[in-house]
């Protein structure tokens, strides 16, 4: 199909009022059907833009359903929530479900929502973030990190369910998002929180090579247990200064497999209680292997860092948002609002859930733990970002708002 400006098809149109319209469909190469068309909208071709080739996008195919997804973002950001282009999507979708006469033919897809939002002038903002500095001899301290790991495997033999990954994650109790759709233009944007962006816990987290994700462990800063009954598929533990000194036995142990001390290989960065004599003890005692991976290398060979974390914390994120719009809450006498009760922040593990196996395996794959030792695996070493997000593109019908990513 050809595509022809607005200033081409007024062309067309002055030629044929001078002669007529066969006349003008010779003469630029067009159908007469076109040009009868183009006489048609003669008045409309004019307000156009001259390189504009259609005039779409002025009126709404679902104008009131469009009119109460507005209302919803413009309410949203007046009262300083995130709002994300999935939950556009989302809302516009269960409000057609409910409306059926205004949303005909309605599927919420990805393009409709850019038409939207350009409709109405919202855009998104981000927020800037500093990007972890790689050391200088780069390329070497990986080759020997890779050396080492392929130099265990084949003394010892692990099976893939026995080569793990676990890291301490740090999670805020506002979890702010990065991004919100809000106006055009506008120099201040309002997120609303409850004051604690500063506050934290850890979460560790821990999978296998065989796409296991193991039961996570959240750690509050504190002395004392709190009284409350926790869900079921975490452990929860507390420690005065907020460190990690059971996650060896809660987490790590308890794998399939861990009970019987099968030999084992641990993946993990140098933080410094991972490097104490009693943590190597620890591990000797339970048959694991540690692999440590050098400074400033976690973004490239540490595979939650490569796939779980970001996907893990940006559900955290969307559960953030939906309890701050619509959760139960509780204020001070002075009128603000608290943080979420210690059991609403330990429902963490359906977002660890929410991240298929095979998302895990690749992961392992791409920073070189897991990957065959004939060779035949080495490509998954070095797919780039755009390989790794095509393989997972889903389609425009589709409301999966969490695209699993296997880069940085």
């Amino acid at each position: 199909r050809r595509k022809f400006e607005a200033s081409f098809k007024l062309k067309v149109v002055k030629f044929a009022k001078e002669h007529n319209n066969c006349a003008a469909a010779r003469q630029y190469g067009v159908t007469e059907k076109m040009v009868r068309d183009w006489k048609a909208n003669e008045d409309a071709l004019k307000s156009m833009p001259s390189s504009k080739c259609a005039l779409r996008r002025s009126t709404p195919h679902w104008s009131e359903l469009e009119k109460h997804v507005a209302d919803m973002v413009h309410e949203h950001r007046q009262n300083g929530y995130v709002v994300t282009r999935n939950k556009i999507r989302m809302f516009a979708l269960q409000w057609g479900k409910s409306n059926p006469d205004h949303s005909k033919g309605f599927k919420a897809t990805v393009s409709w929502c850019t038409r939207f939002m350009e409709r109405h002038n919202l855009v998104l903002r981000q927020k800037t973030k500093i990007a972890q500095k790689l050391p200088a001899d780069l390329n070497g301290k990986v080759s020997l990190f890779h050396r080492y790991v392929i130099q265990q495997r084949k003394k010892h033999g692990y099976a893939l369910s026995q080569i793990g990954n676990m890291d301490e994650t740090p999670m805020n109790f506002d979890m702010v998002g990065n991004k919100t759709v809000n106006p055009k233009g506008a120099k201040t944007v309002l997120i609303k929180t409850t004051g604690h962006e500063k506050s934290s816990f850890t979460v560790v987290l821990a999978c296998t090579a065989d796409g296991a994700k193991l039961r996570p462990m959240i750690i509050f800063k504190r002395k004392t247990m709190p009284k409350i009954k926790f869900p079921v598929g975490v452990f929860v533990h507390v420690n005065e200064k907020g460190w990690m000194d059971e996650g060896l036995d809660n987490v790590w142990s308890r794998r399939p497999g861990g009970l019987r001390q099968e030999r084992s290989l641990l993946v993990w960065d140098m933080f410094r209680a991972h490097l104490t004599t009693s943590t190597k003890k620890r591990l000797a005692r339970i048959n694991t292997d540690a692999a440590v991976i050098p400074a400033g290398l976690t973004s490239l060979v540490q595979p939650l860092d490569v796939c779980l974390n970001k996907s893990f914390k940006d559900r955290i994120r969307e559960q953030w948002n939906e309890w701050m719009v619509s959760g139960e809450k509780s204020f001070t006498k002075g009128g603000n609002m608290r943080v979420p009760q210690l059991d609403v922040l330990c429902n963490c593990h359906k977002s660890l859930n929410d991240i298929d196996a095979e998302t895990v395996i690749k992961s392992f794959k791409k920073c070189g733990i897991s990957n065959s030792l004939d060779g035949m695996e080495d490509d998954f070493l070095w797919q780039d970002e755009g390989e790794a997000k095509a393989e997972a593109t889903p389609s425009d019908s589709e409301l999966d708002p969490y695209d699993d990513c296997l880069t940085n």
